[in-house]
């Protein structure tokens, strides 16, 4: 890693540091309607796993040796450093969208292990979590290997940084390790959610920007980086019974109002959807049977999560490529294409898949992420 008060020339990364399996796209399976949820993807069936559906940051996240929780390509050593990054950013007040930008970089520089000198294989001289380099002024040797010291350094860097808790995460990340790869820290964004989520009583469902966690409100950005696209009731859902090819649920709100992005992310698609007969008449009201999304913009977000817009009352605001922030405003709430009055069609998918197959129920993704769908928490 680079000098933390210098531009350094581009590092060379000698060690690849993927994720096995598919952490990316753990979810938090719910067990129940209001009570408690499990990260079944994460662990076995242990109860220490299960949390209070409003957990949201206020538990202790360094238990007794020998007591961490399982969690699928994690070792009790890696969690419990991660354990040791949340515990500093609490100690020095940092907001809890701080700790999962923290455990992503470290899973991305040593995968939450404290590695020592490499040798051949070592970038440089960098040593410890987050790689950081003792001739760059980073501290000794010693230091950057101690865990604990570690993390403040990042946290001390982090907080310099105008506007931090509102950048994209590997925007954030970057800023302070400077690597020569800047892109490829937002691939372990979901999976420092889930980590932050496991270890902190749900920390990454709390409000970004606050000290204290605390629930995140409907209209408040998480600390996993999530917000609501509409603050409205949920109507026809996931694939039901009587709409079983519909891949994501109707968010009834008047014709007009913002959406806006539910995260950070690259706009993938900005268009009018040609309907049935093939026609592109996004500029009228649509009706039942008509085909096509209308008006709609698909949003790639970290972890190849994509989230999709529907039935616009014109033109989005974005177009394909741009970067959007969480919050916001792409579009106005309309009810062109496939349509029987106003609301927003609101889809999730995953691992990247734009098409059918990659749809999952945005109503416990948005949950697990703080940000139920309808309004409640």
């Amino acid at each position: 890693m680079s000098a933390p008060d210098a531009s350094p020339p581009p590092r060379r990364r000698l060690l690849p540091l993927a994720i096995a399996g598919t952490v990316l796209c753990a979810l938090l399976c719910c067990v129940g309607g209001a009570g408690a949820f499990m990260l079944t993807t994460l662990g076995g069936d242990d109860p220490t796993l299960t949390l209070a559906a409003d957990a949201c940051g206020q538990g202790d996240p360094l238990p007794p040796d020998g007591a961490m929780p399982r969690m699928e390509d994690y070792g009790p050593s890696q969690l419990r450093n991660a354990a040791v990054i949340i515990a500093v950013g609490r100690q020095m007040q940092v907001p809890p969208r701080g700790w999962v930008i923290a455990i992503a970089t470290a899973i991305q520089e040593s995968r939450l292990s404290n590695l020592p000198y490499l040798g051949a294989g070592n970038d440089h001289d960098s040593l410890g979590l987050f790689q950081q380099r003792p001739s760059q002024g980073w501290g000794t040797p010693e230091q950057v290997r101690d865990p604990a010291y570690a993390a403040r350094k990042f946290y001390e860097h982090l907080v310099l940084i105008d506007g931090w808790q509102h950048l994209a995460l590997t925007d954030a990340a970057q800023r302070v390790q400077r690597s020569a790869f800047p892109d490829a820290y937002a691939k372990h964004e979901p999976a420092a959610t889930a980590i932050v989520n496991r270890l902190a009583d749900g920390a990454a469902r709390s409000l970004g920007t606050a000290v204290t966690p605390r629930c995140a409100a409907a209209d408040e950005i998480t600390a996993s980086g999530w917000t609501l696209p509409v603050h409205a009731k949920v109507g026809s859902g996931f694939r039901t019974a009587d709409r079983p090819a519909h891949n994501g649920v109707d968010l009834i709100i008047g014709r007009g109002a913002d959406i806006h992005a539910a995260a950070s992310g690259r706009v993938l698609v900005a268009r009018c959807d040609p309907d049935h007969r093939g026609q592109r008449s996004c500029d009228v009201d649509g009706y039942p049977g008509k085909g096509g999304c209308g008006w709609f913009v698909d949003i790639l977000h970290a972890g190849g999560v994509i989230t999709r817009y529907c039935h616009m009352v014109r033109a989005p605001f974005v177009r394909p490529g741009q970067q959007v922030q969480a919050g916001e405003v792409i579009g106005k709430v309309g009810t062109s294409g496939n349509s029987s009055g106003p609301h927003l069609h609101f889809e999730v998918h995953l691992n990247g898949v734009r098409a059918n197959s990659g749809a999952v129920n945005p109503v416990p993704f948005m949950r697990d992420r703080g940000v139920p769908l309808g309004g409640s928490a």
